[in-house]
């Protein structure tokens, strides 16, 4: 047989084939009717009142203390689950939380006994933790653990609380007109240290909206400036827009001139082109035939030129090399004549020299007869005695006379000192 359970509980199935029992803490288990028993334990929270009446503390001053604590049998950690179910099991609620109260409060007693009235009045949190340890370490061994302890409150009937309470409440008032009277003089103090900073802020604000118009006045002519510099700017920017649309205005328009007279120019090139074939087709293609008639004759005519002067320098230059060799050979024949003179007259000497003489003869007298054959008078002048004296020849007459011997010696090659020497 199946039987179930909530999360709040646990079962525990024991008998046949069931050693050690089985503990199933939420959910299901089957059941062996007659040879297995099954058992039901709660999990649910337990709130417990612990308290504690007149309770000598340390210094012998009987309290009353009263806490809360929160607790439970775990039923996730199987070993406290089966310590609880050794000592709980079969037992109510009731009865479990009877036993974990006694062991609480016997824990809190135990810890009053150790503190003094103002340890557990003015630090509870240190006496709560205190208790929680202690009694948490006592009650896992019976698979309880405590949740949470907190105290509640702690009063005692011989006045000692209200006694400590007087004294605190005198100290509270004391400081509270100490305080009160510190807080009136900080309040005069700071009012004054208030108004101070008004006054200082105030003049400081005065300050600082004076630089502010200064600043706006500044900036304002400087805005103002710029105002005006645009505004300028923008009548000569307009102004100049004008001038260069009127400009582009006009560049359009000449530009259109241009095209017209572009269209003008092209038309009369084109006309001039038409009159210039009409002219080629007329007239200076038939002058062009004749023109080139004209350059063949004169190309023809060129190279008979050419031609004839060719052969007439090839004829110079063969009468050239002719007479060039006619006249090494007449030179030759002079040379020898000359060198076979020279052995005449080494041998001859004056015989020779005078046959010479004697030769050149005709010659010098031809010669000497050129001048005075061209003379066209000869003037005899007398001394005045009736005497005719001694003729006065002309210039030429002189000349001739004085240049006789270099004649002689030009056509004979003999010298007159020579001759007179030989004489």
């Amino acid at each position: 047989m199946f039987y179930t359970c909530g999360p709040n509980e646990a079962m525990v199935v024991s008998g046949f084939c069931r050693s050690p029992p089985l503990m199933i803490s939420g959910g299901r288990v089957f059941v062996v009717p007659c040879v297995q028993q099954i058992q039901r334990i709660s999990l649910n929270t337990l709130t417990l009142n612990v308290k504690s009446d007149k309770v000598y503390t340390r210094h012998g001053v009987p309290i009353s203390v009263t806490g809360i604590a929160q607790m439970k049998i775990q039923g996730q950690n199987k070993q406290m689950l089966a310590a609880a179910c050794q000592m709980f099991m079969g037992k109510s609620e009731g009865e479990i939380a009877h036993i974990a109260l006694e062991t609480l409060e016997g824990h809190q007693r135990a810890i009053i006994a150790h503190l003094t009235v103002e340890e557990i009045y003015k630090d509870r949190k240190k006496f709560s933790e205190q208790v929680f340890k202690v009694a948490s370490s006592d009650l896992v061994n019976m698979g309880i653990s405590v949740v949470s302890y907190t105290l509640k409150d702690v009063h005692d009937d011989q006045d000692y609380l209200h006694s400590l309470g007087k004294a605190r409440t005198a100290q509270v008032q004391k400081d509270a007109r100490i305080g009160e009277a510190k807080n009136k003089r900080d309040a005069v103090i700071r009012e004054a240290h208030a108004m101070q900073e008004k006054i200082s802020a105030q003049y400081l604000n005065e300050i600082e909206m004076a630089k502010a118009q200064r600043d706006y006045e500044l900036k304002k002519a400087v805005y103002d400036i710029e105002v005006f510099t645009k505004k300028a700017e923008s009548e000569m920017a307009y102004q100049l827009q004008v001038a260069k649309t009127k400009q582009q205005i006009e560049e359009q328009k000449m530009q259109v001139q241009v095209v017209e007279r572009s269209q003008q120019i092209l038309l009369q090139e084109q006309e001039i082109t038409r009159k210039e074939k009409e002219l080629e087709a007329k007239i200076m293609k038939p002058a062009d035939a004749e023109r080139y008639r004209l350059e063949k004759l004169a190309q023809a005519e060129r190279l008979q030129l050419i031609m004839e002067a060719e052969a007439e320098a090839e004829s110079i230059k063969v009468r050239g090399e002719a007479e060039a060799y006619a006249v090494e050979a007449k030179g030759r024949a002079e040379a020898e004549q000359m060198a076979k003179k020279a052995e005449a007259f080494q041998q001859y000497k004056e015989g020779a020299m005078v046959d010479m003489l004697l030769e050149k003869l005709p010659l010098m007298a031809e010669e000497i007869s050129k001048p005075l054959s061209s003379a066209n008078k000869v003037t005899m002048v007398s001394s005045g005695g009736g005497e005719i004296g001694a003729a006065k020849l002309t210039g030429e007459v002189l000349d001739i006379m004085t240049k006789l011997p270099e004649t002689i010696e030009k056509l004979t090659g003999i010298s007159i000192s020579q001759v007179a020497r030989t004489g």
